[in-house]
């Protein structure tokens, strides 16, 4: 009776230190200790972090009497080494505090349907059948009513890992009864994966440079790129990117509106730039390398469009090419000097032509962008200056060099649960589906950027949101959102499938608890921003689902069998049987590759990128003809013919602009918007903290209490408004307001402000934020040409509250 009091004592005082952290150890040697005191057994299950951060870190879930007890890192077990490109993948603060998302106040228990006005929170708890019966229903009456193209499956970020669970089963589900309205972008990347396709090719993704090209440059200039806090992870690009300008001593050179994690004494220099300028810099910096001589002539003659009279197409007008634009004998006979860009950039002239010379006359140079300066409106214009910067010195296909977007990665190829065909061919810029609600049969495909279809037949009615917080907190202008939704005349039924109450899932009318990833199986790959090691990664059920908690397959399955295609779904085969079939299949090309259990106890297995992968476009820049890319004439184009077609088709509105070149235009609500600027003069955009992936992670308290929230803004713009550092400010733009506490820091450069992206929204009573949630400032105005996510483009002002 005295040991079971014990044991019951020390368990208390264990679980109470372990809340108060933002994961366990050290604590784990006091469990330990514990555990061999009670007699109690410690097991240790292999699972990963699933969210969107890039990576996917393996997380060794350390089990006592059937709970997540402590984390820690895959130990290196399945090569027993740890040196680089074979190294220890370590788990940032967020995966390390992962269990406290497993057992969070928050944490969804059963099926609930909603009972008071839609987006109150108001729900009773309703049973399975009641759930799947309800959902199947309404899936008919849609179908039947409107048809399938009236089902919309929600863009989200919550659980992007699973390739078995998860999302796919929803897109295999619903494409088995008939198909679905989809979406093309993302709001991460959708406007610098639109343009670098006109410019590159549609698969240039899959020819830029592995990050460890880094230590073969002599110098990397860096716009907008904060690996140290976009992608954390230690089996990620920032311990590859570290480690390899630490070793080889490489030059370094950060752009940006910001200080960043990324720099903190790595970088040589820091060039503070105003957002949404970043093309007017590399237009004055071309500048110089055109009237100084500094470009590569011949791989501008041989391997690309539109550079100078030379390669421009016929159908360009006269004078229409990017030499003629930047040295103003264009068709806008404006030269885009230096001091033409001081103006606009903020960075002094004399600075941007000495990096213009630096960049010039150092060889080889790797060049990189971020996806935040594409996150604005003139995002696609952006991102096809930036490239402009390789493309003008030669610096693509060579050892130490990259095409200007984000380093490439190894992808190790793990199969996916197969999808049916869909039958709804059209899709909708992800962005845009709060329209697709309010006007979808006004939407086309020259107005909206409707692909599969020349325009939209039906209007949202039921939406399908599968761990997405992007209904209410990551979608642009929260209380737009919020009164569309209200409106249950338009949208009709919104399922929400999540592990926890978020600010989106208030909104459902079901409301179903998924499971979290320590209480499922998979074998995913280890992300998309891992440079050179990838991998398959198993995960094991470290517990029970907890409650009335059901995963993805699990939920798909019952509503197969309810609407009567559960043979087509399932195919006869459960998850498990699935995940066997897949790991025999990697094992045939893979011969290495331990048996499924082996391998589940190990949890990742390491495998480095073939050698010929790691230099992009070096096979096209060997041989163009051989090796052409996939764009019209085969080459670069610098002059798009398709942009110029576009431009003169598409139903633009006022102050959107498209162009064949990669030009420099100023937007709505930036820097060149005097007008906004006389009532709000400071210009805001969104930051990644570490203690977030997006929104996911945000009710972890240890989190928030290790990472505060807060809007930075510099000394000058809070000397001038009377804050002080830790005041509570109010953020207002054209749309709303919120507040947050004030962190004053030299840090951002002065006229400029940013604030956390992903706080989850709270109201006051005028419906107005309280929390500091950068959404509810933002616009739900799309991009030109990507129809894209424009949450960079802000004007506001900041009052102390």
């Amino acid at each position: 009776m005295m040991m079971a009091n014990l044991t019951d004592f020390l368990k208390s005082k264990l679980d109470a230190m372990s809340a108060s952290l933002p994961y366990s150890f050290p604590w784990h040697r006091t469990e330990k200790t514990v555990c061999s005191i009670v007699g109690t057994q410690e097991r240790e299950v292999m699972n990963a972090c699933v969210v969107n951060c890039g990576s996917r870190c393996p997380l060794k879930c350390h089990v006592v009497d059937g709970k997540i007890r402590w984390i820690t890192p895959e130990d290196n077990g399945s090569t027993g080494k740890d040196h680089f490109s074979q190294h220890q993948v370590r788990a940032c603060l967020r995966g390390r505090s992962a269990k406290h998302r497993v057992y969070s106040e928050d944490r969804l228990q059963y099926p609930m349907k909603r009972v008071g006005k839609r987006g109150e929170g108001k729900f009773e708890r309703i049973s399975w059948d009641e759930a799947i019966k309800t959902i199947a229903d309404t899936l008919r009456h849609t179908i039947d009513t409107y048809g399938n193209d009236a089902i919309y499956y929600q863009y989200g970020t919550g659980t992007v890992g699973y390739n078995f669970n998860g999302e796919r089963c929803c897109y295999r589900f619903l494409s088995t009864i008939g198909g679905y309205l989809g979406y093309h972008n993302t709001y991460s990347k959708g406007q610098i994966e639109c343009a670098l396709a006109y410019t590159y090719g549609e698969d240039y993704v899959d020819h830029r440079s592995l990050s460890t090209e880094i230590s073969n440059a002599k110098l990397c200039v860096f716009f907008g790129y904060n690996p140290a806090q976009t992608r954390m992870s230690g089996g990620g690009e920032v311990y590859q990117i570290a480690e390899r300008m630490r070793a080889d001593g490489v030059r370094t050179i950060f752009i940006d509106p910001i200080y960043t994690d990324s720099m903190l004494g790595k970088e040589d220099e820091w060039i503070a730039i105003r957002p949404g300028t970043d093309a007017a810099l590399v237009n004055a910096i071309a500048y110089i390398l055109i009237t100084e001589e500094l470009v590569d002539q011949p791989f501008l003659d041989t391997h690309c469009i539109g550079y100078d009279a030379k390669t421009l197409p016929k159908s360009a007008p006269k004078n229409g090419s990017y030499k003629d634009y930047i040295l103003g004998s264009g068709p806008d006979k404006v030269a885009k000097t230096p001091q033409w860009a001081a103006e606009i950039t903020g960075i002094p002239s004399d600075r941007i032509i000495h990096l213009a010379r630096e960049i010039g006359q150092t060889d080889p140079v790797f060049f990189a962008q971020g996806w935040g300066p594409q996150r604005q409106v003139n995002g696609e214009q952006t991102a096809r200056a930036i490239c402009m910067l390789p493309i003008l010195t030669g610096n693509i296909g060579l050892p130490g060099t990259n095409l200007g977007e984000e380093p490439g990665n190894y992808t190790y190829p793990v199969p996916l649960l197969p999808i049916p065909e869909n039958k709804v061919k059209a899709t909708i810029p992800c962005f845009l589906w709060t329209d697709a609600v309010t006007r979808g049969p006004e939407m086309t495909a020259l107005a909206d950027g409707i692909k599969g279809a020349e325009k939209l037949k039906n209007p949202i009615k039921f939406i399908w949101n599968y761990a997405s917080n992007a209904l209410i907190n990551q979608h642009s202008d929260i209380k737009k959102t919020k009164e569309i939704l209200e409106d249950e005349s338009q949208c009709e039924f919104i399922l929400v499938i999540d592990t926890h109450l978020t600010p989106s899932a208030k909104f459902a009318d079901i409301l179903l608890p998924d499971v979290t990833n320590f209480e499922t199986r998979d074998i995913i790959e280890n992300g998309y921003a891992v440079g050179e090691m990838g991998g398959p990664i198993y995960l094991s059920p470290a517990i029970d689902p907890m409650y009335e908690c059901k995963s993805a397959w699990d939920v798909c399955t019952l509503l197969s069998k309810e609407l009567g295609v559960e043979e087509a779904f399932t195919d006869n085969k459960t998850l498990e049987e699935w995940l066997k079939e897949a790991h025999e299949h990697m094992r045939k090309s893979d011969p290495d590759l331990p048996d499924l259990e082996t391998a589940r106890a190990m949890g990742m297995i390491k495998r480095n990128a073939p050698e010929e992968t790691k230099v992009g476009l070096a096979g096209f820049r060997s041989d163009p003809k051989a090796y052409p890319l996939r764009t019209p004439s085969g080459k670069i184009e610098i002059y798009s013919e398709q942009l110029a077609d576009i431009a003169s088709t598409w139903e633009l509105a006022e102050g959107d602009v498209i162009t064949p070149l990669p030009e420099y235009t100023a937007a709505w609500e930036s820097y060149e918007d005097r007008d906004t600027r006389k009532t709000f003069p400071l210009q805001l955009f969104g930051r990644h903290p570490k203690g977030r992936t997006h929104s996911t992670y945000h009710n972890v308290k240890v989190l928030r209490q290790a990472v505060t929230d807060n809007l930075w803004i510099n000394p000058i713009d809070a000397k001038d408004r009377g804050i002080k550092d830790g005041d509570r400010v109010r953020i207002q733009s054209k749309r709303a307001y919120t507040f947050i506490e004030a962190k004053i820091t030299p840090r951002i450069m002065p006229g400029v402000v940013a604030l956390e992206q992903g706080i989850w929204h709270k109201t006051d009573e005028t419906g107005n934020d309280i929390a500091g949630s950068i959404n509810s400032l933002t616009s739900q105005r799309p991009t030109a040409l990507a129809k894209g996510n424009p949450q960079h483009t802000n004007l506001v002002e900041v009052t102390k509250a």
